[in-house]
């Protein structure tokens, strides 16, 4: 019998990291989901040094089975490009120490996942992830919620499963992929885990 997968999501970043812990199986569970708030330290390897000292705290604590992490968005701003894939590498290195194997997934993956459009913003997913996972609080910030979104697409990835996320906020739908996820849904009812 295999173990029930903890998953540690993590939201690269040099100022704030957003980190979430989910239990995976057939009704996933958020454990914990915060940041590390760097925005007070100026040098660029102390914050490098805070990020690989949590992310290590947060494994010792929770002993994740998977790490997934969100790739970097690709922007214009090469520095900035270059701190976050910096802030990136010392999360993975911290996860590959303790042989956890790692997952990576591009933003627009992990908007499509949770909730059937990869355009979605912020508070899309946020409501998404409270409806999923019957959240009570929303946290002071979306990195903690952006962590959370990988944590569940890694989980939706290794579980195989394909939820009903075609009715996003208030029964809109998002999109024509939503209503192509809809049809597809009807047309394959034992593809839909309840």
């Amino acid at each position: 019998m295999s173990k029930t997968p903890i998953i540690l999501g993590i939201d690269p970043g040099t100022q704030i990291l957003g980190y979430a812990i989910l239990k995976g199986g057939p009704k996933p569970t958020l454990i914990t989901m915060d940041v590390l708030k760097m925005t007070k330290e100026k040098d660029i390897y102390a914050r490098l040094q805070m990020i690989h000292a949590r992310i290590i705290e947060l494994i010792e604590t929770y002993q994740p089975t998977h790490f997934a992490i969100e790739a970097p968005f690709f922007g214009k701003n090469i520095q900035s490009m270059l701190k976050l894939g910096r802030a990136q590498g010392v999360a993975i290195a911290a996860a590959m120490h303790f042989k956890i194997p790692v997952s990576e997934y591009a933003p627009k993956k992990v908007k499509q996942s949770i909730t059937g459009n990869g355009n979605a913003d912020k508070e899309m997913i946020w409501k998404m992830l409270e409806r999923i996972l019957a959240i009570k609080k929303q946290p002071k910030y979306y990195d903690a919620t952006d962590a959370l979104g990988v944590a569940l697409c890694h989980h939706y990835q290794i579980s195989g499963l394909i939820l009903p996320t075609a009715k996003i906020v208030k029964g809109k739908k998002s999109s024509k992929k939503a209503n192509s996820w809809e049809a597809f849904l009807s047309k394959n009812p034992e593809r839909l885990k309840k």
